[in-house]
């Protein structure tokens, strides 16, 4: 079954609380990332823990080895469900952060869902996401990452690549006819289900709603429905 997280993207401790009130009893995972944190930082989690929630931490670590080791612990003493962290790393880096114990899950991005091939051929003429992420998550595997962030879009074939057990975290959720702002590989609620991804992460088609809490239904039914 597809969870939902809501990513708490927001810039002040009012808002956050906000949410999480208007939310209780409906959602009960909630993403954290650069801007919240960088802005309140343990408050914002111990918000959420307050409030009964579980939180995935999206700092997406990327430095040497030692000091993702450190940051990793830093967040298991917050008691958070999960950290992010970049898959380009390198394998040292993973195994520094997998080397933590007891640790949050380990989820690691992949290629992220505002990149396009075009934008990788930057890096490498004959770069495409779908290579990139293949190889970055059958690494992020081998070094012990719990679960692999990608496009919906990516699902499929990085399944069939990686094994049918491999546990999917994927941003870029948009209802059909619904902005897509900075997100250029995208799914549909339904396509998560189908497609058997156990984390779908929403932000601004429910934070920015009239109705957050109407706009979480909505997305949970429509998930239930093609489940």
């Amino acid at each position: 079954m597809t969870e939902l997280i809501v990513a708490l993207d927001v810039d002040s401790i009012a808002e956050e609380e906000h949410l999480l009130k208007t939310l209780h009893g409906t959602v009960s995972f909630f993403k954290i990332g650069l801007r919240l944190f960088t802005a309140h930082g343990k408050r914002s989690v111990e918000l959420v823990q307050r409030l009964g929630g579980k939180v995935f931490l999206d700092l997406k670590f990327h430095d040497i080895p030692q000091t993702v080791n450190h940051a990793v612990h830093e967040a298991q003493k917050m008691g958070v469900f999960s950290v992010s962290l970049h898959l380009s790393g390198g394998a040292a880096m993973l195994r520094a952060a997998a080397e933590v114990h007891p640790r949050p899950k380990l989820w690691g991005v992949s290629v992220l869902t505002s990149l396009t091939s075009a934008d990788l051929h930057a890096l490498h003429p004959n770069a495409s996401v779908l290579l990139m992420a293949r190889r970055l998550a059958r690494m992020g595997l081998d070094n012990k990452v719990d679960g692999i962030i990608c496009s919906g879009e990516d699902v499929p074939v990085l399944r069939k690549a990686l094994g049918a057990e491999t546990l999917f975290i994927a941003p870029g959720i948009r209802q059909s006819g619904e902005p897509l702002h900075d997100q250029k590989r995208h799914i549909t609620p339904a396509d998560a289900a189908r497609l058997g991804i156990r984390y779908a992460v929403v932000g601004r088609p429910i934070t920015k709603a009239p109705d957050p809490q109407a706009a979480a239904r909505t997305i949970l039914s429509e998930m239930r429905n093609a489940a």
